[in-house]
C-alpha cells in the first residue's frame, strides 16, 4: 500500500492511496470461490455451476464489495500510520485518470482535529454571582405557592383589581368588527396585564350583567399589526366576578405539597431544603456560563467544518423533535441550517476546549465525585436509592452525570486561575419570580 500525504488547509488534509490490484483479485477470487459452493444459477445444481459462469453472475457485485472494504480498511490503516486525528468523516474521491495498472488508486479528503492551546486566564475576571437564602426568601416562595393554589369564589360586588372576571366582549374599529376582536366567556385577572391597561380599567368597577362600550388604544408595536396604533370600541358584559381566597398555611396545605402527615414545620424544612438546591443549581448554572466564556474568549481556535455541519444537524434534529412534541406539523416547515450555526459552532468549540483542559490538567471525572453527583440528583425523589441503581445499570445513563462532573472540574480549575468577582443577585431576579 502507498500512501500520499498532502495538507490542502490548517485543518484539510488529501490522504491518496494505492492499493496493489493483485490483492484485491485476489481477494475478488476467494470470495468468488466461496460464492460458488452455494451459488443457484439456472440450469445448475447449486454449488455445481463452472466457476467463470459463477464469476460471469456474480464477479462485478463481489469486486465492488471487495474494492469498498478495502477502500475503507486502508484509509483508517494509513491515517493511523500518518498519526492522523480524524474530524468528522472523510470524503472518498476517485483518483484521477493514471497509466498504472497494477494499482487501484484513490483520494480521502478529511478534516484533523485543531491543537488547542487554552489563553492565559490569570488575566481573565470571572463574575461568580451570590444570592443569600434566609426566612424571608421561604416565606415569599410559599407564598408563591398559595398563589398558585388560588380558588376563585363569586362575589355581587364590583370587580376589583386582583378579581377574576368572565366576560363577553365585541371590538370594532371605525363600526366594523376586526378579526381577533370579539370572544364569549374570556376569563382573566384583573391586575395582571392580561389585557391592554385601558380594557383593564373599563372592565374595573363593572358588577356581574354590567355592560359598558370602551375604547381602547392599541400601541404602535402591538403584535397584532391589522390594529397596531389604532382605537378600538369593545362593548363588554361581565358574566362573573369571583375574588381571590389564597390557601391557609395549614395541614391540609402542607398535604397538598406532599408532606403526608400535614406538619407545616415539616413542609416549611422541605421547602427551604429544595430552595436552597435550586438556587444552588441556577448559581452554578450562571456561573458556569461565565467560565465557559472566558474560556472562549481566551482561546482562539479554528473549528473543523465537518464537526459544525455534524452539531447543526443535531439541533435541527432536536429542534423538531421539540415542535413535533409541541403538536406542531413540521413536515413542510423549513429549517435553514444558518439559524442553528452560531450555536453549533459554540459548542463544537466548548467541547474541544473543555477536552484539553481536561487533558491538560488531568480533570477526569473520579467514580466517587460520579457517585456524589448522581445522589444529588437522587436526593429530591421519594426513593432515591432507585435512582442511583438505574444509573448504575447503564453506561450509557452514567454518561450524563460523568460529563456534569467533568465540566465541574473545568469550571473549578478556571476559578482557581482566574480573578473572581463576586456580584449579588436578587433572589427574585434568580428564579424569574413575579412576585
Amino acid at each position: 500500500m502507498q500512501v500520499q500525504l498532502e495538507t490542502l488547509s490548517n485543518l484539510e488534509r488529501r490522504i491518496t492511496i494505492a492499493l496493489p490490484m493483485t490483492e484485491i483479485d485476489a481477494k475478488v477470487t476467494e470470495r468468488l470461490k466461496r460464492a460458488a459452493r452455494s451459488a443457484k444459477i439456472q440450469g445448475f445444481r447449486p454449488g455445481k455451476a463452472p466457476f467463470k459462469i459463477v464469476e460471469a453472475n456474480y464477479g462485478p457485485q463481489i469486486r465492488e464489495e471487495v474494492i469498498g472494504e478495502q477502500v475503507q480498511q486502508s484509509f483508517y490503516v494509513a491515517v493511523a500510520q500518518e498519526k492522523q486525528r480524524i474530524a468528522g468523516y472523510p470524503r472518498f474521491e476517485a483518483a484521477q485518470e493514471s497509466a498504472d495498472l497494477e494499482n487501484f488508486k484513490f483520494s480521502a479528503v478529511f478534516e484533523v482535529f485543531p491543537e488547542v492551546v487554552v489563553g492565559d486566564l490569570t488575566s481573565a475576571e470571572i463574575e461568580k454571582p451570590v444570592t443569600p437564602v434566609g426566612d424571608a426568601q421561604i416565606e415569599q416562595t410559599i407564598e408563591i405557592l398559595r398563589k398558585q393554589r388560588t380558588r376563585f369564589n363569586y362575589v355581587d360586588r364590583a370587580a376589583a383589581e386582583g378579581d377574576r372576571v368572565i366576560i363577553d366582549f365585541k371590538g370594532s374599529i371605525d363600526g366594523v368588527l376586526f378579526a381577533g376582536g370579539s370572544a364569549e366567556n374570556h376569563a382573566f385577572v384583573l391586575g395582571q396585564g392580561q389585557m391592554l391597561a385601558d380594557f383593564e380599567a373599563g372592565v374595573t368597577g363593572l358588577k356581574e350583567g354590567e355592560t359598558k362600550s370602551i375604547e381602547v388604544a392599541f400601541p404602535e408595536d402591538y403584535h397584532g399589526k391589522d390594529v397596531a396604533g389604532k382605537t378600538a370600541v369593545f362593548e363588554i358584559t361581565v358574566k362573573n366576578v369571583s375574588e381571590a381566597q389564597l390557601p391557609a398555611i395549614d395541614a391540609d396545605f402542607a398535604k397538598a405539597l406532599g408532606v403526608a402527615d400535614g406538619d407545616v414545620e415539616k413542609m416549611r424544612a422541605e421547602i427551604s431544603k429544595n430552595v436552597a438546591r435550586e438556587v444552588k443549581r441556577r448559581l452554578a448554572s450562571r456561573t458556569k456560563e461565565n467560565v465557559m466564556q472566558a474560556l472562549l474568549d481566551a482561546t482562539k481556535i479554528d473549528l473543523p467544518k465537518s464537526l459544525v455541519e455534524l452539531e447543526v444537524g443535531r439541533l435541527m434534529d432536536q429542534a423538531r423533535q421539540d415542535l413535533q412534541q409541541r403538536g406542531m406539523n413540521i413536515k413542510d416547515m423549513p429549517f435553514p441550517a444558518e439559524l442553528f450555526t452560531a450555536q453549533a459552532e459554540r459548542r463544537v468549540a466548548l467541547g474541544l476546549i473543555l477536552s484539553a483542559v481536561v487533558e491538560a490538567n488531568k480533570l477526569e471525572a473520579k467514580p466517587e465525585q460520579v457517585n456524589a453527583m448522581i445522589a444529588e440528583f437522587a436526593d429530591s425523589y421519594e426513593h432515591p436509592e432507585e435512582v442511583a441503581k438505574w444509573y448504575a445499570e447503564s453506561a450509557e445513563r452514567m454518561e450524563g452525570p460523568t460529563s456534569m462532573v467533568l465540566e465541574d472540574n473545568v469550571v473549578e480549575f478556571v476559578l482557581s486561575q482566574a480573578k473572581v468577582v463576586e456580584k449579588e443577585v436578587a433572589f427574585d431576579a434568580l428564579m424569574g419570580n413575579n412576585a
